[in-house]
């Protein structure tokens, strides 16, 4: 694998780092091209939101190397944090704020000239569609309008690389397509780079250039999802499966790639108690 990244938003070679005796992330070799929606899936366990906090600078990077567009996460940690956007599991919105308010706290914990922040705070909040709502608190919006508040603080200071870990988490299926749909019309206008950690493989499927799937702290299988799916199709026909049978979904490849382990992956606990609480808030 290449460590030049020069042409790559995100480039991660034999990144390692455990808690305690646990390998979280266990020689992760990584690359995300500029401009693309990546995804990164896995169960909870897998070592996603490790990897992410790595890239994002919120852990450090003990073992291995990270670049984000040719900046070392270790030695350059602020200018990496210049270049990016960043959505957690958790929310982060303060309900007792009112949307502006919010986007405007970010505009300048992220260092928006004071003259332009006016300006870009409601290009954000319009790019995901709560200009209406802005002067509205924050405690009064629902879960969807929740996430797209927290999308357009991560946009106000027009990243280069924008991270969501389970954007769409505790969602109803109207208010995930929303989410998909401002994120993927501030990509198309801005042609900023997306990774996205997920459980949905749906929705991976449907708005990932690539996806790695990640099990036990390594990439298992890359490539755009219909490749991955074509190759495990034309596997089970060359072992006997009939032509007829339908193309296997992203789920079928990942349960292929990940094998029982999946059953038996016991997983970080804090990180399901965290989706489970996160999923409660916003639904």
């Amino acid at each position: 694998m290449t460590t030049d990244s020069g042409a790559h938003a995100v480039v991660c070679s034999r990144l390692a780092h455990a808690f305690g005796d646990t390998k979280a992330v266990d020689g992760l070799d990584l690359t995300v091209r500029e401009g693309e929606v990546f995804g990164l899936l896995g169960p909870n366990g897998a070592g996603k939101t490790t990897a992410i906090r790595c890239i994002t600078t919120l852990l450090r990077v003990p073992s291995g190397m990270v670049r984000v567009f040719g900046h070392d996460a270790a030695g350059d940690r602020m200018a990496v944090r210049r270049l990016l956007g960043y959505v957690p599991q958790q929310l982060s919105a303060d309900s007792g704020l009112t949307g502006r308010e919010n986007v405007s706290l970010f505009a300048r914990v992220f260092d928006v000239p004071r003259r332009e922040r006016a300006e870009r705070v409601a290009q954000a909040l319009g790019a995901v569609g709560l200009t209406d709502a802005a002067d509205r608190l924050a405690g009064t919006y629902s879960g969807g309008m929740v996430r797209r508040l927290e999308l357009a603080q991560a946009l106000v200071s027009a990243p280069r690389l924008l991270i969501l870990d389970e954007p769409t988490i505790g969602l109803d299926p109207i208010a995930r397509t929303g989410v998909w749909e401002h994120i993927t019309a501030v990509r198309e206008a801005t042609g900023m780079t997306v990774l996205v950690t997920t459980h949905s493989m749906d929705e991976a499927d449907r708005y990932c250039d690539r996806v790695g799937l990640m099990h036990r702290g390594r990439i298992r299988a890359l490539g755009a999802p219909v490749e991955l799916r074509e190759g495990l199709g034309e596997r089970r026909r060359a072992e006997g499966a009939p032509a007829t049978d339908p193309l296997p979904s992203l789920e079928d490849v990942f349960r292929d790639v990940a094998g029982s382990g999946l059953d038996e992956q016991a997983g970080d606990f804090r990180d399901v108690r965290s989706t489970r609480r996160t999923a409660r808030r916003v639904g």
